[in-house]
């Protein structure tokens, strides 16, 4: 038996997301049917309203609902460092730490030959461009993820700024705060020695 066909457009729209499979997909749409009318429309209006408000920062490529951002537009902030990270969302773990001041860069997306992505499907010529016009920048930090792709990528940029002379470093990366060292991969083990610290 088939489901109705609004239920099944509902279950094809939900399978769209990242890491919803079918039954998943399935069980949202059935609650979805569930709720309460003004809770379905809100819902509706949330989506669309994030869609059409919503645009990337002319500067930093970060979501924003006006152009240039918030905290590119914020003369305060340090302007001499750039934070360069994979998405939008990491510069709102970022921002929850409260102890990083400085500016930001969004690539959307790392490097991938095995998907295809290339230098010219991510936000790397604006960042270069971004560098070549701001000559008060002194340190870009790349925060992608320990990947292979997050290390590719950052090697790559690492490459391509540093004879610009301009200080390029990567955040640290290794065993998290309470964690136990025989639980830890050879590649957390191997990012915490290199990035060990004098005590």
């Amino acid at each position: 038996m088939q489901y109705p066909e609004p239920i099944a457009q509902l279950i094809e729209s939900y399978m769209k997301l990242p890491g919803i499979g079918s039954k998943t997909a399935t069980r949202l749409a059935f609650y979805t049917i569930s709720m309460e009318n003004d809770d379905v429309t809100n819902f509706a209006k949330a989506l669309i309203a994030a869609k059409r408000d919503l645009h990337f920062c002319s500067i930093c490529g970060n979501i924003t609902e006006e152009d240039p951002c918030i905290i590119c537009k914020d003369q305060s902030r340090d302007q001499s460092t750039i934070l360069v990270v994979e998405e939008s969302k990491d510069i709102m773990s970022m921002e929850k730490m409260k102890e990083y001041h400085g500016l930001y860069h969004v690539l959307h997306g790392v490097l991938s030959p095995i998907e295809g992505t290339g230098p010219e499907d991510i936000n790397i010529a604006a960042l270069l461009t971004r560098l070549q016009q701001h000559d008060n920048v002194k340190e870009v930090i790349v925060a992608t993820n320990a990947s292979s792709e997050g290390e590719a990528t950052a090697m790559y940029l690492s490459r391509l700024i540093k004879p610009a002379g301009i200080k390029v470093t990567r955040l640290a990366h290794g065993l998290s705060v309470g964690a136990d060292i025989d639980y830890a991969d050879e590649m957390t083990l191997f990012k915490a020695v290199e990035g060990r610290t004098e005590i």
